[in-house]
């Protein structure tokens, strides 16, 4: 956990002067993926809509009185060529927080996750699609087969 919470600080010290820069930049909604459903924040780090960038958001759930938050925290890497359409490459680390409504049953563990995936860019702003496979692990195992889809705007 400790880990996350430095990779997080590492993140969010870089995001002020990569502003500065104009990036490209996107928020966006994801089902399945590395947050389950979580509401994610996108970012290059230069001036341009492909290359290196980061995503940071915060998902879960609660059922009657347990409840589960998933923090995901990564690096993408977005190549193309027209200025709308990419292959997404990435991975990261999610951070999980949780209560299963027991009076001793909170938890907090996390995993890594890849991305591998389409994304839908528009250059100058507008509907931000992606859709990918999200191979997940920890110490726990591998499951290379879980995907997530996206829908978002970019600015």
């Amino acid at each position: 956990m400790k880990k996350t919470v430095a990779i997080i600080c590492f993140i969010l010290a870089l995001t002020p002067a990569a502003k500065s820069q104009k990036a490209a930049k996107s928020v966006y909604f994801e089902l399945g993926g590395p947050g389950l459903a979580s509401v994610n924040y996108d970012m290059r780090f230069q001036s341009k809509e492909d290359g290196l960038g980061f995503r940071v958001g915060v998902g879960g759930f609660g059922i009657e009185d347990a409840s589960i938050l998933f923090i995901p925290v990564g690096l993408n890497y977005l190549l193309g060529k027209d200025g709308k359409n990419y292959f997404e490459v990435g991975g990261g680390i999610t951070a999980v927080s949780g209560n299963d409504g027991s009076n001793d049953g909170t938890f907090s563990t996390s995993f890594g996750h890849l991305n591998f995936g389409y994304r839908l860019q528009p250059a100058d702003g507008g509907f931000l699609f992606r859709a990918g496979i999200v191979p997940i692990f920890n110490k726990e195992g591998f499951v290379p087969y879980y995907a997530g889809i996206s829908f978002g705007y970019k600015f």
